[in-house]
């Protein structure tokens, strides 16, 4: 099967089957090449770990950072094929799917336009990008919309980790005003990154802002974990439609290449979901 082919995870299976589906669009599975899975033995027990924890199509987005991951196309593609041969042998029924985290860089429109980027599931569709933790760049919004005119989709990787916008979330809203969307890390909605993120994460929520949950795992435990818990926590905080739209429609869509609309931003309703319930959960474990 060729990089861009589409999972066998969809190709006989019904909708109904299709919603029992867990897709998580980005992970650190391939050896390697990044932080992530440091060797095969790692990303084996990662997909171990990712099949027990309902998971069934995982999409390999290692980092892409100049001078540090100078991971193009090709080595991700390669590193892929490799994976997913062991799988296969092991009779490991996790699929895997190609893609990239892409570093915040100002040329990342130019690269795009050479064919030097790797969309989700190398549909040409939609592309993760990460920004700096502690800042906003000035040319970020330039750099989405330039993406966007080429026709590819930005999707910010969790904005509930960016110091910025979790001291002033109008300025995350502006961006996803303009067409970008985003994935919350599911250890936010859990507490993994503080209480912080997590009432970032579920204000994102609540606010329409956010439009997947995914599990960024860089380990065979840790962050894996916490994806059926924050599907859940998805789902009691918006609702059994819209909280499934952003934990299993919203994945599938993505990894076939089909449009995702931003949305609009929403009023929120109330803050019980925030620091609230973050101190009332982590009491409730003590």
């Amino acid at each position: 099967m060729e990089a861009g082919e589409p999972s066998p995870c969809f190709s006989r299976a019904s909708y109904e089957e299709r919603c029992l589906l867990m897709i998580d669009i980005h992970s650190h599975i391939l050896p390697g090449l990044d932080d992530g899975a440091a060797s095969m033995e790692e990303a084996v027990a990662m997909a171990r770990f990712a099949l027990a924890g309902g998971i069934r199509c995982m999409v390999a987005t290692p980092h892409v950072k100049k001078g540090k991951y100078d991971n193009d196309r090709e080595k991700i593609v390669d590193a892929m094929a490799s994976l997913r041969k062991v799988l296969l042998k092991k009779e490991i029924r996790l699929f895997v799917m190609p893609g990239a985290e892409y570093s915040l860089e100002p040329d990342l429109p130019q690269r795009f336009s050479r064919g030097e980027l790797l969309t989700i599931n190398n549909k040409g569709r939609h592309l993760l990008v990460e920004l700096p933790a502690e800042f906003v760049p000035d040319y970020t919004a330039t750099v989405l919309y330039d993406l966007q005119l080429q026709g590819v989709t930005p999707i910010i990787v969790h904005p509930e980790r960016n110091a910025v916008f979790t001291r002033d979330h109008s300025r995350f809203y502006e961006l996803v005003a303009r067409g970008a969307l985003a994935q919350i890390t599911a250890g936010s909605l859990g507490g993994l990154f503080g209480r912080t993120s997590d009432a970032a994460a579920r204000a994102f929520l609540e606010q329409g802002c956010a439009h997947f949950i995914a599990s960024d795992a860089h380990a065979s435990t840790g962050r894996i974990q916490y994806m059926e818990t924050a599907i859940k926590e998805a789902v009691n905080l918006l609702g059994n439609e819209a909280g499934m739209k952003v934990a299993k429609e919203n994945p599938q869509r993505v990894v076939q290449g089909e449009h995702i609309e931003a949305g609009e931003i929403k009023k929120r309703q109330s803050s019980r979901n925030g620091l609230f319930h973050f101190f009332r959960k982590n009491a409730n474990r003590a």
